[in-house]
Order: structure tokens, then C-alpha cells, then sequence
């Protein structure tokens, strides 16, 4: 401990064994009493005080999380949408690649190829906002820690998976139906 004036001790860094925390307050308590009786005895702990301190980062994670998950399955129904859409304004194509002996894999690619270079676009315009925005808020740190790249290719591949799985169900219905029931009218 360092001070200046023996008058001007009003706070002491204590470090403890976590073992017999009561016992050792108890201990500390008698201490300062002895060695300041004009001031109460008052203690708090860091962890404690570096929780508070974070605790509006913890609160700010839970938020984006939830807005981030509405977002994704907003963004999973709109693609979907399309995608039924997009099936539907195709019935007649796909059902003449049907009988031209196009896979079902095929015609699932077919669909979904005009939706990647959406998803590709979408990111490709998402990442240098993410990267200005995380690296102005880890900027606010007293220990800065930067983040990965690739987490950015990580989020893109994630998403590309998403949609393709999305753009993907409704493809392989759409390329499933009886060739028949769609040309019966032509």
C-alpha cells in the first residue's frame, strides 16, 4: 500500500484467499476499525464492480441477438416468399426441363443461382458497414481486441447456407411436380 499522509487513508486495496470470505471481512473489518475509527467500514468486490461496469455490454449482446434472430427469420420468410414465387412464375419451365430429362438437383440449382448472387451482393455490401461499426464500438475498450476477417466469410457462407436451404426447399417442390399437371393446358 502506498499513501501519501497517514490522514488521507480512506481506501485500501485488499487481496483476498476466496476460501473464508466472512471470516477474513470479519478480520478486515477489526483492522480498519483500529487503524480508522472515524470512518465506517465499507468494502465492495472488483469482480462485482467490473460486472456493473459491463453489464450494459451484456444487455446490448442480448438485445442484438434477438434482433438479429427476428431478422434472420424475417429475412427467411421474405426469401421464401420469393422463392415460392418465383417457382410458381417458373411452373411451366421446370416442367419442360422436366420432360427435357433435367435433374431435380438440377433444376434445385437452376432456381436458387439467381438468389446466391443476391446473397452475395447483400453481403458484399454489409461487410465494410459491419467492419466500421465493430471496429468503432471495440474502439470504446480499455483493452482493445480486434476480431477476425474471416468471421466475415464465416456470416457470408452461414448466410449463403440459409438461403440455399430456404431457396432449396422450394425448388425441389417445384421440380417434384408431375410435368403433366403443369403442360396439361398447352
Amino acid at each position: 500500500m502506498m499513501t501519501l499522509s497517514s490522514e488521507s487513508l480512506n481506501q485500501v486495496a485488499v487481496r483476498i484467499n476466496p476460501q473464508n470470505i466472512p471470516r477474513t471481512m470479519a478480520f478486515l473489518k477489526d483492522i480498519w476499525i483500529e487503524v480508522r475509527p472515524n470512518y465506517p467500514f465499507s468494502y465492495y468486490f472488483i469482480d462485482e464492480n467490473f460486472d456493473r461496469l459491463y453489464w450494459s455490454e451484456q444487455n446490448l449482446k442480448k438485445i442484438f441477438g434477438i434482433f438479429a434472430f427476428l431478422s434472420v427469420f424475417i429475412g427467411c420468410l421474405g426469401l421464401f416468399g420469393l422463392a415460392a414465387y418465383s417457382a410458381e412464375r417458373r411452373t411451366k419451365e421446370i416442367g419442360i426441363r422436366k420432360v427435357l430429362c433435367a435433374s431435380t438437383a438440377g433444376l434445385a440449382f437452376l432456381l436458387s443461382k439467381e438468389f446466391t448472387k443476391w446473397v452475395l451482393l447483400a453481403n458484399l455490401i454489409a461487410w465494410p458497414a459491419a467492419y466500421w461499426v465493430m471496429s468503432r464500438w471495440l474502439r470504446n475498450f480499455a483493452y482493445r481486441s480486434g476480431f477476425d476477417i474471416g468471421i466475415f466469410f464465416l456470416a457470408g457462407a452461414l448466410a449463403w447456407v440459409v438461403a440455399f436451404i430456404t431457396v432449396g426447399y422450394q425448388a425441389l417442390k417445384a421440380s417434384n411436380t408431375d410435368p403433366v399437371t403443369t403442360l396439361k393446358y398447352e
